[in-house]
């Protein structure tokens, strides 16, 4: 039994090549996904879903039962993964119960066995499907990097987006009492300025909603300065996060790289370990071929005997 749980739990967990079984599994998975998006966005078109209604009914039958059977393996091998804790089976799927890659999907064949049990409006429940878009993250190396990034610069990103909403009221507040009085359609409350102050932080500048003061049009220019600023704010956070992370990535492969070839000698287990991790990494393998060529410069430098210092001086 545990022997075939671990082996699901590969299958599931396997994106390379080697695995064959967990690649054409995830390539199903991913085409499957795909398929869903592109027939919930055309189902939204009535002409289409009036004429193809049962296909759309079947797939999305077959869908949740591909992505329920997958959701029930992915519980019951959880504990074989290694980043769960398998000696408390019951505490381990409770912790991946409550992951971000177990939420997304729940929320994928949620909304299926919901309809059954409530209402629901067909308009919400088609946005909410919509939602198995966030299954691609799983295969998706650059959305991993992502998510890493957030984790680890979540509190920088949070306090970026902190200071822009305090700016967001400050310029609300300042633009209605500034305008209130000349444009109490528009400005004639914080709330109602709130749309102009986001428009205007974000550069945006939709247009339907200016000031016509001069005291309004000079606030106006400031806080679009400002907001240029601010806006990028988290966006340099995130660029030097994944500058960060890939530089991480690449010490970690230099560090097992540099371990191997202490010998000088790279047998093929090893080789297929450093292939194993730089796939895991995500790294480029043009970048980790550069690598493996610089440290076999490196070693064969330290190899190489100068003749004349080899030779004793006789006189």
């Amino acid at each position: 039994m545990n022997i075939t749980r671990k082996r699901i739990a590969q299958i599931l967990e396997s994106s390379t090549p080697k695995d064959k079984v967990g690649w054409f599994f995830d390539l199903f998975l991913v085409t499957l996904i795909m398929i869903n998006v592109i027939a919930i966005v055309l189902a939204s078109v009535a002409s289409i879903e009036a004429k193809y209604a049962k296909e759309f009914h079947w797939l999305e039958i077959f869908s949740v039962i591909v992505f329920s059977i997958e959701y029930a393996a992915r519980l019951w091998s959880c504990v074989d993964v290694g980043k769960i804790n398998w000696r408390s089976p019951i505490k381990g799927r409770l912790r991946y119960l409550l992951s971000p890659a177990a939420v997304i999907d729940l929320i994928a064949i949620l909304p299926f066995y919901l309809s059954f049990l409530v209402a629901i409006d067909l308009r919400f429940l088609r946005v909410i499907r919509l939602l198995r878009i966030f299954k691609l993250t799983r295969y998706s190396a650059a959305m991993q990097v992502l998510l890493d990034v957030l984790a680890e610069e979540g509190r920088i990103v949070f306090a970026a987006f902190f200071l822009l909403f305090i700016l967001l009221m400050l310029a609300s507040s300042g633009i209605y009492l500034i305008e209130h009085d000349i444009q109490p359609e528009a400005f004639g409350s914080i709330p109602a300025a709130m749309w102009w102050a986001m428009a205007t932080l974000t550069t945006v500048g939709y247009g339907d909603i200016v000031p016509v003061t001069g005291w309004g049009k000079f606030f106006g220019g400031c806080i679009s300065v400002i907001g240029m600023g601010m806006v990028a704010l988290p966006a340099g956070i995130l660029a030097s996060g994944f500058s960060d992370q890939l530089h991480r990535r690449r010490e970690q492969y230099s560090a097992k790289l540099n371990e191997i070839m202490e010998d000088g000698v790279v047998s093929g287990k090893e080789k297929s370990e450093l292939d194993s991790l730089r796939e895991s990494l995500d790294l480029d393998p043009a970048d980790a071929d550069r690598l493996f060529k610089a440290y076999q410069r490196e070693i064969n430098k330290m190899n190489t005997v100068c003749p004349y210092c080899s030779e004793v001086d006789k006189e």
